[in-house]
Protein backbone atom coordinates (compact mmCIF):
# COMPACT_ATOMS: atom_id res chain seq x y z
CA UNK A 1 0.00 0.00 0.00
CA UNK A 2 1.51 3.39 -0.60
CA UNK A 3 1.63 6.46 1.64
CA UNK A 4 -1.31 8.03 2.76
CA UNK A 5 -2.27 11.63 1.24
CA UNK A 6 -1.06 14.11 3.83
CA UNK A 7 -1.71 17.78 4.02
CA UNK A 8 0.68 19.47 1.79
CA UNK A 9 2.28 22.19 3.81
CA UNK A 10 2.92 24.50 0.71
CA UNK A 11 -0.17 25.40 1.14
CA UNK A 12 -0.76 28.90 2.86
CA UNK A 13 -4.19 27.79 4.28
CA UNK A 14 -2.86 24.86 6.32
CA UNK A 15 -2.20 25.11 10.05
CA UNK A 16 0.68 27.23 10.34
CA UNK A 17 0.60 27.86 6.86
CA UNK A 18 0.62 31.82 7.07
CA UNK A 19 1.61 34.65 9.96
CA UNK A 20 3.71 38.07 10.38
CA UNK A 21 6.75 35.52 11.40
CA UNK A 22 6.68 33.48 8.30
CA UNK A 23 7.21 34.60 4.61
CA UNK A 24 8.16 32.05 1.48
CA UNK A 25 11.32 32.14 0.35
CA UNK A 26 11.77 33.72 -3.30
CA UNK A 27 14.55 32.28 -5.85
CA UNK A 28 17.41 34.75 -4.25
CA UNK A 29 17.10 33.17 -0.51
CA UNK A 30 16.50 29.29 -1.56
CA UNK A 31 19.69 30.13 -4.43
CA UNK A 32 21.66 31.58 -0.87
CA UNK A 33 20.59 28.54 1.62
CA UNK A 34 21.55 26.05 -1.36
CA UNK A 35 25.28 27.90 -2.04
CA UNK A 36 25.39 29.06 2.09
CA UNK A 37 24.83 25.27 2.63
CA UNK A 38 27.25 23.81 0.42
CA UNK A 39 29.93 26.50 1.15
CA UNK A 40 30.74 26.13 4.77
CA UNK A 41 33.80 26.43 6.53
CA UNK A 42 36.31 23.63 4.01
CA UNK A 43 36.88 26.10 1.11
CA UNK A 44 39.51 27.83 3.76
CA UNK A 45 41.35 25.21 3.83
CA UNK A 46 40.70 22.84 0.84
CA UNK A 47 43.49 23.88 -1.42
CA UNK A 48 46.36 23.24 1.70
CA UNK A 49 44.68 20.04 1.80
CA UNK A 50 44.71 18.83 -1.75
CA UNK A 51 47.89 20.68 -2.59
CA UNK A 52 50.56 17.47 -1.26
CA UNK A 53 48.58 15.69 -4.84
CA UNK A 54 49.44 18.95 -6.91
CA UNK A 55 47.23 20.46 -9.84
CA UNK A 56 45.81 17.29 -10.75
CA UNK A 57 43.70 17.80 -7.68
CA UNK A 58 41.49 20.37 -10.10
CA UNK A 59 40.81 17.41 -12.10
CA UNK A 60 39.06 15.56 -9.38
CA UNK A 61 37.51 18.83 -8.65
CA UNK A 62 35.71 18.97 -12.07
CA UNK A 63 34.54 15.15 -11.98
CA UNK A 64 33.04 16.32 -8.48
CA UNK A 65 31.70 19.27 -9.92
CA UNK A 66 30.08 17.14 -12.52
CA UNK A 67 28.66 14.28 -10.21
CA UNK A 68 27.06 17.59 -7.87
CA UNK A 69 25.51 19.34 -10.80
CA UNK A 70 24.06 15.71 -12.27
CA UNK A 71 22.92 15.02 -8.31
CA UNK A 72 21.59 19.12 -8.47
CA UNK A 73 19.43 18.28 -11.21
CA UNK A 74 18.07 14.80 -10.30
CA UNK A 75 16.68 16.78 -6.99
CA UNK A 76 15.31 19.59 -9.40
CA UNK A 77 13.02 17.24 -11.21
CA UNK A 78 11.94 15.35 -8.28
CA UNK A 79 11.27 18.75 -6.82
CA UNK A 80 8.87 19.47 -9.81
CA UNK A 81 7.15 16.35 -8.62
CA UNK A 82 7.11 16.40 -5.55
CA UNK A 83 6.88 20.48 -4.21
CA UNK A 84 6.39 19.20 -0.56
CA UNK A 85 9.34 20.00 2.52
CA UNK A 86 11.28 17.13 2.90
CA UNK A 87 13.25 16.75 0.12
CA UNK A 88 14.67 13.25 -0.38
CA UNK A 89 12.46 12.34 2.57
CA UNK A 90 9.60 12.94 0.11
CA UNK A 91 10.63 11.33 -2.77
CA UNK A 92 12.22 7.89 -1.30
CA UNK A 93 8.63 7.13 0.71
CA UNK A 94 6.85 8.35 -2.78
CA UNK A 95 8.49 5.56 -4.54
CA UNK A 96 9.66 2.92 -2.09
CA UNK A 97 6.85 3.52 0.65
CA UNK A 98 6.82 4.24 4.77
CA UNK A 99 10.46 2.32 6.03
CA UNK A 100 12.46 3.20 2.72
CA UNK A 101 11.23 7.34 3.75
CA UNK A 102 11.61 7.09 7.36
CA UNK A 103 15.57 5.42 6.80
CA UNK A 104 16.37 8.66 4.31
CA UNK A 105 14.45 10.97 7.03
CA UNK A 106 16.67 9.81 10.14
CA UNK A 107 19.71 9.57 8.21
CA UNK A 108 19.51 12.90 7.02
CA UNK A 109 19.15 14.28 10.55
CA UNK A 110 21.83 12.72 12.20
CA UNK A 111 24.19 14.19 9.40
CA UNK A 112 22.45 17.47 10.42
CA UNK A 113 22.64 17.49 13.55
CA UNK A 114 26.36 15.77 14.15
CA UNK A 115 27.78 18.35 11.32
CA UNK A 116 26.38 21.99 13.20
CA UNK A 117 28.19 20.52 16.51
CA UNK A 118 31.66 19.96 13.71
CA UNK A 119 30.89 23.35 12.28
CA UNK A 120 30.54 25.03 15.43
CA UNK A 121 33.63 23.59 16.75
CA UNK A 122 35.88 24.64 13.20
CA UNK A 123 33.99 28.24 13.68
CA UNK A 124 35.70 28.18 17.38
CA UNK A 125 39.29 27.86 16.17
CA UNK A 126 38.88 30.51 13.37
CA UNK A 127 37.26 32.70 16.84
CA UNK A 128 40.76 31.99 18.65
CA UNK A 129 42.70 34.20 15.82
CA UNK A 130 40.12 37.19 16.31
CA UNK A 131 39.81 37.10 20.20
CA UNK A 132 42.92 34.42 21.09
CA UNK A 133 41.67 34.60 24.59
CA UNK A 134 38.92 32.21 23.93
CA UNK A 135 41.60 29.61 23.33
CA UNK A 136 43.07 30.16 26.89
CA UNK A 137 40.83 27.61 28.53
CA UNK A 138 38.57 24.85 27.76
CA UNK A 139 35.36 26.26 29.54
CA UNK A 140 35.63 29.04 27.17
CA UNK A 141 36.15 27.36 24.03
CA UNK A 142 33.30 25.60 24.79
CA UNK A 143 31.13 28.20 25.49
CA UNK A 144 32.06 29.60 22.10
CA UNK A 145 30.93 27.05 20.66
CA UNK A 146 27.50 26.82 22.40
CA UNK A 147 27.16 30.47 21.47
CA UNK A 148 27.98 29.75 17.88
CA UNK A 149 25.10 27.08 17.97
CA UNK A 150 22.75 28.68 19.69
CA UNK A 151 22.67 32.19 17.71
CA UNK A 152 21.49 30.47 14.55
CA UNK A 153 18.83 28.26 16.55
CA UNK A 154 17.57 31.66 17.85
CA UNK A 155 17.13 32.83 14.16
CA UNK A 156 15.31 30.24 13.23
CA UNK A 157 12.94 30.34 16.34
CA UNK A 158 12.38 33.97 15.13
CA UNK A 159 10.58 32.97 12.19
CA UNK A 160 11.27 31.88 8.92
CA UNK A 161 11.48 35.37 7.22
CA UNK A 162 14.39 36.10 9.54
CA UNK A 163 15.91 32.46 8.83
CA UNK A 164 15.96 34.05 4.98
CA UNK A 165 17.03 37.13 5.97
CA UNK A 166 20.56 36.21 7.74
CA UNK A 167 20.84 33.49 5.15
CA UNK A 168 21.14 36.14 2.32
CA UNK A 169 23.47 38.61 4.57
CA UNK A 170 25.61 35.26 5.37
CA UNK A 171 26.22 34.30 1.89
CA UNK A 172 27.02 37.67 0.87
CA UNK A 173 29.59 38.62 3.38
CA UNK A 174 31.59 35.55 3.25
CA UNK A 175 31.44 35.04 -0.65
CA UNK A 176 33.15 38.71 -0.97
CA UNK A 177 36.73 37.72 0.01
CA UNK A 178 36.63 34.10 -1.88
CA UNK A 179 35.71 36.21 -4.69
CA UNK A 180 38.57 38.61 -4.02
CA UNK A 181 40.53 36.15 -4.24
CA UNK A 182 39.43 33.31 -7.06
CA UNK A 183 38.99 36.24 -9.15
CA UNK A 184 41.08 38.95 -7.85
CA UNK A 185 43.55 36.59 -7.69
CA UNK A 186 44.15 35.47 -11.10
CA UNK A 187 45.27 38.83 -12.12
CA UNK A 188 48.35 37.94 -9.47
CA UNK A 189 48.45 34.80 -10.96
CA UNK A 190 51.87 33.18 -11.35
CA UNK A 191 52.53 29.76 -12.87
CA UNK A 192 55.53 29.14 -11.32
CA UNK A 193 53.85 28.37 -8.09
CA UNK A 194 51.81 25.93 -9.49
CA UNK A 195 54.33 22.93 -8.33
CA UNK A 196 54.04 20.17 -10.36
CA UNK A 197 50.99 17.81 -11.94
CA UNK A 198 51.20 15.31 -9.83
CA UNK A 199 53.80 15.52 -6.58
CA UNK A 200 53.76 12.21 -5.64
CA UNK A 201 54.42 8.70 -6.15
CA UNK A 202 50.90 7.47 -6.81
CA UNK A 203 49.22 6.71 -10.70
CA UNK A 204 47.09 9.49 -11.89
CA UNK A 205 44.23 7.72 -11.24
CA UNK A 206 45.54 7.16 -7.66
CA UNK A 207 46.47 11.01 -7.51
CA UNK A 208 42.77 11.78 -8.38
CA UNK A 209 40.52 9.25 -6.10
CA UNK A 210 42.74 9.90 -3.33
CA UNK A 211 42.24 14.11 -3.66
CA UNK A 212 38.97 13.44 -4.20
CA UNK A 213 38.49 11.36 -1.23
CA UNK A 214 39.44 14.85 0.62
CA UNK A 215 37.21 16.67 -1.63
CA UNK A 216 34.23 14.77 -1.83
CA UNK A 217 32.17 15.98 0.74
CA UNK A 218 32.58 19.79 -0.47
CA UNK A 219 29.60 19.49 -2.70
CA UNK A 220 26.97 18.24 0.67
CA UNK A 221 24.05 20.23 0.66
CA UNK A 222 22.67 20.38 -3.04
CA UNK A 223 19.88 19.24 -1.21
CA UNK A 224 18.82 22.14 0.76
CA UNK A 225 16.35 24.21 -1.23
CA UNK A 226 14.54 20.63 -1.80
CA UNK A 227 14.31 19.93 2.02
CA UNK A 228 12.63 23.18 2.32
CA UNK A 229 10.68 23.07 -0.95
CA UNK A 230 7.23 24.15 1.26
CA UNK A 231 9.21 27.44 2.46
CA UNK A 232 10.17 28.15 -0.99
CA UNK A 233 7.39 30.10 -3.49
CA UNK A 234 6.43 28.04 -6.03
CA UNK A 235 8.25 25.54 -5.71
CA UNK A 236 8.39 23.20 -8.75
CA UNK A 237 9.91 25.93 -10.50
CA UNK A 238 11.94 27.48 -8.20
CA UNK A 239 13.55 24.33 -6.63
CA UNK A 240 15.14 23.07 -9.36
CA UNK A 241 16.53 26.72 -10.89
CA UNK A 242 17.86 27.16 -6.89
CA UNK A 243 19.37 23.77 -6.61
CA UNK A 244 21.38 23.69 -9.79
CA UNK A 245 22.50 27.35 -10.20
CA UNK A 246 23.59 27.05 -6.08
CA UNK A 247 25.56 24.32 -7.01
CA UNK A 248 27.26 25.52 -10.31
CA UNK A 249 27.69 29.11 -8.07
CA UNK A 250 29.26 26.93 -4.96
CA UNK A 251 31.14 24.89 -7.63
CA UNK A 252 32.72 27.84 -9.58
CA UNK A 253 33.59 29.58 -6.68
CA UNK A 254 35.79 26.26 -5.29
CA UNK A 255 37.84 26.03 -8.44
CA UNK A 256 38.18 29.22 -9.14
CA UNK A 257 39.37 30.09 -5.71
CA UNK A 258 41.86 26.93 -5.58
CA UNK A 259 43.02 27.09 -8.80
CA UNK A 260 44.00 30.69 -7.65
CA UNK A 261 45.81 29.87 -4.54
CA UNK A 262 48.06 27.15 -6.29
CA UNK A 263 49.02 30.35 -8.07
CA UNK A 264 49.81 32.57 -5.63
CA UNK A 265 51.33 30.24 -3.10
CA UNK A 266 54.59 28.63 -3.89
CA UNK A 267 53.88 25.12 -3.86
CA UNK A 268 56.25 24.33 -1.24
CA UNK A 269 54.68 27.10 1.29
CA UNK A 270 51.05 25.92 0.62
CA UNK A 271 51.48 22.12 1.58
CA UNK A 272 52.09 23.62 4.82
CA UNK A 273 49.78 26.31 4.88
CA UNK A 274 47.63 26.62 7.60
CA UNK A 275 45.71 29.33 6.31
CA UNK A 276 46.09 29.12 2.41
CA UNK A 277 43.61 32.00 1.92
CA UNK A 278 45.18 34.08 4.01
CA UNK A 279 48.37 33.19 2.47
CA UNK A 280 47.16 34.18 -0.65
CA UNK A 281 45.65 37.58 -0.13
CA UNK A 282 49.24 38.31 1.59
CA UNK A 283 50.99 37.24 -1.69
CA UNK A 284 48.49 39.48 -3.84
CA UNK A 285 48.51 42.46 -1.29
CA UNK A 286 51.80 41.76 0.90
CA UNK A 287 51.36 42.57 4.62
CA UNK A 288 49.74 39.96 7.16
CA UNK A 289 46.35 41.05 7.89
CA UNK A 290 45.16 38.54 5.50
CA UNK A 291 44.94 36.22 8.58
CA UNK A 292 42.35 38.39 10.13
CA UNK A 293 40.34 38.86 7.08
CA UNK A 294 40.16 34.90 6.41
CA UNK A 295 39.15 34.41 9.72
CA UNK A 296 36.19 37.15 9.77
CA UNK A 297 34.95 35.17 6.60
CA UNK A 298 35.41 32.11 8.31
CA UNK A 299 33.68 32.78 11.06
CA UNK A 300 30.56 34.76 8.73
CA UNK A 301 30.35 31.63 6.51
CA UNK A 302 30.41 28.61 9.07
CA UNK A 303 27.36 31.01 11.22
CA UNK A 304 25.41 31.40 7.68
CA UNK A 305 25.90 27.22 7.33
CA UNK A 306 24.75 26.41 10.59
CA UNK A 307 21.78 28.96 10.03
CA UNK A 308 20.80 27.19 7.09
CA UNK A 309 21.69 23.70 8.30
CA UNK A 310 19.61 24.13 11.38
CA UNK A 311 16.09 25.07 9.10
CA UNK A 312 17.20 22.04 7.16
CA UNK A 313 17.65 19.80 10.32
CA UNK A 314 14.29 20.31 11.60
CA UNK A 315 12.67 20.08 8.07
CA UNK A 316 12.97 16.62 7.34
CA UNK A 317 11.76 15.21 10.61
CA UNK A 318 8.61 17.73 10.55
CA UNK A 319 7.70 15.94 7.04
CA UNK A 320 8.00 12.46 8.44
CA UNK A 321 6.54 13.65 11.74
CA UNK A 322 3.28 15.11 9.75
CA UNK A 323 3.29 11.64 8.10
CA UNK A 324 3.27 9.54 11.79
CA UNK A 325 6.91 8.15 10.98
CA UNK A 326 8.87 10.66 13.63
CA UNK A 327 7.03 11.56 16.88
CA UNK A 328 4.51 13.83 16.79
CA UNK A 329 6.50 16.53 18.53
CA UNK A 330 8.63 17.00 15.87
CA UNK A 331 5.59 18.49 13.66
CA UNK A 332 4.86 21.08 15.85
CA UNK A 333 5.21 24.27 14.58
CA UNK A 334 5.60 28.10 15.79
CA UNK A 335 6.07 31.36 13.36
CA UNK A 336 6.66 29.05 10.48
CA UNK A 337 9.58 26.85 11.79
CA UNK A 338 9.29 23.01 13.65
CA UNK A 339 10.43 24.07 17.03
CA UNK A 340 10.43 20.73 18.59
CA UNK A 341 12.75 19.98 15.87
CA UNK A 342 15.41 22.52 15.95
CA UNK A 343 15.33 22.89 20.12
CA UNK A 344 15.79 18.64 20.04
CA UNK A 345 18.76 19.21 17.24
CA UNK A 346 20.57 22.05 18.95
CA UNK A 347 19.97 20.24 22.25
CA UNK A 348 22.13 17.08 20.53
CA UNK A 349 24.44 19.12 18.92
CA UNK A 350 25.67 20.91 21.98
CA UNK A 351 25.61 17.74 24.15
CA UNK A 352 28.14 16.73 21.66
CA UNK A 353 29.96 19.32 21.51
CA UNK A 354 30.22 19.27 25.26
CA UNK A 355 31.60 15.90 25.29
CA UNK A 356 33.96 16.55 23.06
CA UNK A 357 35.35 19.51 25.03
CA UNK A 358 35.22 18.11 28.23
CA UNK A 359 36.40 14.38 27.51
CA UNK A 360 38.82 14.92 25.01
CA UNK A 361 37.80 12.66 22.55
CA UNK A 362 38.90 14.28 19.32
CA UNK A 363 39.75 10.62 17.78
CA UNK A 364 35.81 10.07 18.63
CA UNK A 365 34.49 13.51 17.53
CA UNK A 366 36.36 12.68 13.77
CA UNK A 367 34.66 9.13 13.60
CA UNK A 368 31.23 10.85 14.02
CA UNK A 369 31.99 13.50 11.79
CA UNK A 370 33.21 11.07 9.16
CA UNK A 371 29.71 9.24 10.08
CA UNK A 372 27.84 12.07 8.92
CA UNK A 373 29.74 11.92 5.62
CA UNK A 374 27.89 8.40 4.93
CA UNK A 375 24.70 8.48 6.65
CA UNK A 376 24.06 12.03 4.14
CA UNK A 377 24.41 10.01 1.00
CA UNK A 378 22.16 7.54 2.28
CA UNK A 379 19.20 9.86 1.08
CA UNK A 380 21.24 10.57 -1.96
CA UNK A 381 21.48 7.23 -3.05
CA UNK A 382 17.63 6.73 -2.14
CA UNK A 383 16.72 9.66 -3.70
CA UNK A 384 18.68 8.98 -7.06
CA UNK A 385 17.25 5.48 -6.89
CA UNK A 386 13.84 6.55 -6.70
CA UNK A 387 14.27 8.84 -9.74
CA UNK A 388 15.46 5.96 -12.15
CA UNK A 389 12.51 4.23 -10.25
CA UNK A 390 10.00 6.11 -11.52
CA UNK A 391 11.48 6.53 -14.94
CA UNK A 392 12.12 2.40 -15.44
CA UNK A 393 7.97 2.25 -14.25
CA UNK A 394 6.89 4.35 -16.58
CA UNK A 395 4.32 6.30 -14.30
CA UNK A 396 2.60 8.70 -16.38
CA UNK A 397 2.10 10.86 -13.57
CA UNK A 398 6.10 10.97 -12.47
CA UNK A 399 7.81 11.16 -16.14
CA UNK A 400 8.35 13.17 -18.84
CA UNK A 401 8.63 11.13 -21.47
CA UNK A 402 10.41 13.97 -24.04
CA UNK A 403 13.11 14.24 -21.03
CA UNK A 404 13.18 10.47 -20.70
CA UNK A 405 16.60 9.74 -21.64
CA UNK A 406 18.16 13.14 -20.11
CA UNK A 407 16.41 12.28 -16.60
CA UNK A 408 17.73 8.67 -16.98
CA UNK A 409 21.65 9.80 -17.71
CA UNK A 410 21.62 12.48 -15.05
CA UNK A 411 19.86 10.06 -12.29
CA UNK A 412 22.53 7.41 -13.08
CA UNK A 413 25.69 9.79 -13.04
CA UNK A 414 23.95 11.13 -9.53
CA UNK A 415 23.86 7.31 -8.60
CA UNK A 416 27.28 6.43 -9.30
CA UNK A 417 28.33 10.05 -7.58
CA UNK A 418 26.53 9.04 -4.27
CA UNK A 419 28.74 5.84 -4.66
CA UNK A 420 31.44 7.52 -5.05
CA UNK A 421 30.72 9.78 -1.92
CA UNK A 422 30.04 6.49 0.48
CA UNK A 423 33.06 4.91 -0.71
CA UNK A 424 35.41 7.64 0.09
CA UNK A 425 33.57 7.92 3.75
CA UNK A 426 36.11 4.53 4.08
CA UNK A 427 35.57 1.35 6.01
CA UNK A 428 35.25 2.67 9.55
CA UNK A 429 32.71 5.55 8.38
CA UNK A 430 30.72 2.98 6.56
CA UNK A 431 30.57 0.43 9.79
CA UNK A 432 29.59 3.13 12.23
CA UNK A 433 27.12 5.03 9.88
CA UNK A 434 25.13 1.31 9.72
CA UNK A 435 25.03 1.34 13.17
CA UNK A 436 23.75 4.31 13.35
CA UNK A 437 21.04 3.26 10.85
CA UNK A 438 20.20 -0.28 12.55
CA UNK A 439 19.66 1.72 15.80
CA UNK A 440 16.64 3.79 13.76
CA UNK A 441 15.18 0.30 12.83
CA UNK A 442 13.95 0.17 16.01
CA UNK A 443 12.38 3.71 16.35
CA UNK A 444 10.83 2.67 12.99
CA UNK A 445 9.63 -0.78 14.77
CA UNK A 446 7.75 1.65 17.75
CA UNK A 447 6.43 4.16 15.55
CA UNK A 448 4.73 1.95 13.39
CA UNK A 449 3.61 -0.29 16.54
CA UNK A 450 1.71 2.23 18.02
CA UNK A 451 0.26 3.84 14.17
CA UNK A 452 -1.39 0.17 13.60
CA UNK A 453 -2.27 0.06 17.37
CA UNK A 454 -4.28 3.91 16.98
CA UNK A 455 -5.67 2.56 14.29
CA UNK A 456 -3.29 5.32 11.89
CA UNK A 457 -3.61 4.96 8.05
CA UNK A 458 -1.02 7.52 7.96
Amino acid sequence: MGPAATTDPTDPTAPGGAGPHRRRFGLPVALCLVMGNIIGGGIFLLPASVAPFGTISLVAFALLTLGAISLALVFGRLAERHPRTGGPYVYVRAAFGDFAGFLAAYSYWITAWVSNAALAVAAVGYLTVLFPAIGDHTWSLCLAALTVQWLPALANLAGTRYVGAVQVVATVLKLLPLLLVAVGGLFFFDPANLGPFRAGDQSAVGAVSASAAILLFSYLGVESAAVSAGEVRDPARNVGRATVLGTAGAAAVYLLGTLAVFGLVPHGELVSSQAPFSDAVNAMFGGTWGGTLVACAAVISMLGALNGWTLLSAQTPYAAARDGLFPKAFAVERRGVPVVGVLVTVTLASGLTVYNYTAGSEGVFEVLVLVTTFTATVPYLLSTAAQLYFLASGRADEVARGRLVRDAVMACLAFGFSMWLVAGSGYAAVYQGVLFLFAGVLVHALMAARRRATGSTS
